[in-house]
């Protein structure tokens, strides 16, 4: 699964924009083992200033090497005005970029590019919103004496959106440091609050603020920035298996029947942290039991009726976006040959489904995220190939839809028994009710744990990453007729 991979690229340039140091390296690990760098720079260029980061990490899944890289330049002023902006990522070779120029009504013209396909747009700035130099003359302002407590917005080019981060300044600590050395550094506790979940770090910082060491709390699993020398941060890595780490053991084994009926699971957190995570559906009911998390999940055609109170689209459930390009003329044709003779949005979504099963030939682990587009050009990926496709060719035959990152029953996976796995399918509004469409499995069933919906741009599949690795299964019962 992608997503959680996507995750980190998300929050870990968060982490280095407050860095004043001219140039900074840091050597990036998870779970103790090193999976990669970020480098970070300053410069001053007569009134402006330019700060550029970028991280280089490499994980596994399930054995398959996963290269992740993003980079980020931010064009201020002197006292930390926005001028311009550039991310790039990169996820197994599958790219993106955004950037941004400041226009002189103070909005900002935004150019983005995603599989191929270019977007151009205009974007009020974010109320309050800062980049890197900006952050930085807010924390020098604030100071670092212990129990000072601030608030700043970070902008995220990848969503064009302001990022709240509360921040605590806490004692000073020793810290012990790559290079054989301590240092006595200030502790800060921050909180990250990205759509809608509470992420948190701690930093620790010198005299200057430059961040020495961050701790980041991933999938149930530490992720440690260490400042260091450009060799140490350029060590070779070491392998890092998160997919495995993220499977979710199942206390018993769920029959056929149960899966096209319903069934009702006990779940609870293997860790402190944010209370968990999980998207309240039509198909899925989510209460709270005695301190318990309580998911009641069946097919709308199973046992439990649709839930009359979920929220109907809204107009963007419909339109393309640079992850589903729903209008693109590849996709028009796709949607066309799919849909074949079916009337109905239901009957259309189920011609899709199957349609998106065997038009991607090649399933393997070995694609970046990709982009509906890109699937289309080549079709080759796993869950998310699928998912983001299908709900492309739905949103190409004028059928609302959107994608679910969530975890899936399976008998086997990775030499273990009766497993939920990372997985990613789609959701239609057919029936006057959002239903799931598998195309990657044979079909959506009760072994569908949502952790959240979004409309296929991997940075917005935040709320659901901090429960895997976290989440642990009491009990499984079947839902009573």
């Amino acid at each position: 699964m992608r997503f959680a991979a996507v995750f980190l690229l998300a929050l870990l340039p968060l982490l280095a924009l407050a860095a004043p140091a001219d140039d900074v390296w840091m050597s990036v690990l998870l779970d103790g083992r090193k999976i990669g760098n970020m480098h970070v720079t300053r410069q001053v260029r007569d009134d402006s200033v330019i700060t550029t980061q970028k991280m280089d990490v490499q994980l596994d899944r399930a054995g398959v090497k996963v290269d992740l890289s993003t980079g980020e330049s931010d064009a201020e002023t002197l006292t930390g005005e926005p001028l311009a902006f550039t991310s790039r990522s990169s996820i197994s070779g599958i790219a993106s970029t955004v950037q941004g120029t400041r226009r002189d009504d103070g909005r900002f013209d935004v150019v983005s590019e995603v599989g191929g396909m270019k977007s151009t747009r205009i974007i009020d700035w974010p109320r309050g919103a800062l980049l890197a130099e900006g952050l930085r003359l807010a924390e020098l302002r604030t100071g670092l004496d212990p129990g000072t407590r601030f608030s700043e917005i970070a902008f995220q080019p990848e969503t064009l959106d302001g990022v709240a981060v509360d921040s605590v300044v806490g004692p000073r600590e020793r810290v012990d440091l790559p290079d054989g050395t301590s240092a006595m550094l200030t502790r800060i506790d921050q909180t990250f609050h990205l759509a809608g979940m509470a992420t948190r770090s701690q930093s620790w910082v010198d005299a200057e603020g430059l961040a020495r060491k961050t701790t980041l709390p991933v999938m149930g699993m530490d992720m440690i920035l260490l400042a260091c020398s450009k060799s140490c941060a350029k060590a070779p890595n070491q392998s890092a298996d998160i997919l495995v780490h993220a499977l979710v053991q199942s206390p018993q084994a769920i029959t056929p029947e149960q899966l096209r009926s319903g069934v009702t699971f006990t779940v609870s957190a293997t860790r402190g942290g944010t209370q968990l995570q999980f998207a309240q559906t039509g198909e899925q009911r989510v209460s709270n039991v005695a301190g318990d998390t309580e998911l009641r999940i069946a097919p709308v055609n199973g046992v439990a009726p649709p839930n009359a109170t979920e929220a109907p689209p809204t107009p963007a459930d419909s339109q393309a976006n640079d992850w589903l390009q729903s209008n693109a003329p590849e996709m028009r044709k796709l949607a066309d040959q799919g849909v074949g003779d079916a009337k109905t949005p239901a009957q259309k979504m189920h011609n899709l489904q199957e349609f998106v099963r065997r038009f991607i030939r090649t399933k393997d682990l070995n694609v970046g995220y990709a982009s509906a587009l890109e699937v289309a050009k080549n079709p080759e990926g796993d869950c998310t190939e699928h998912a983001v496709l299908l709900a492309a060719l739905g949103r190409a035959s004028g059928i609302p839809t959107r994608v679910v990152d969530g975890l899936a029953y399976v008998d086997h996976y990775a030499g273990q028994d009766h497993v939920f796995v990372p997985h990613a399918w789609a959701q239609a509004w057919v029936d006057s009710h959002w239903q799931s469409f598998d195309a990657a499995l044979p079909g959506f069933d009760a072994g569908h744990i949502a952790l959240s919906t979004g409309d296929g741009d991997p940075w917005r599949f935040f709320s659901g990453m901090d429960t895997i690795g976290r989440m642990r299964i009491d009990k499984v019962a079947p839902i009573a007729p």
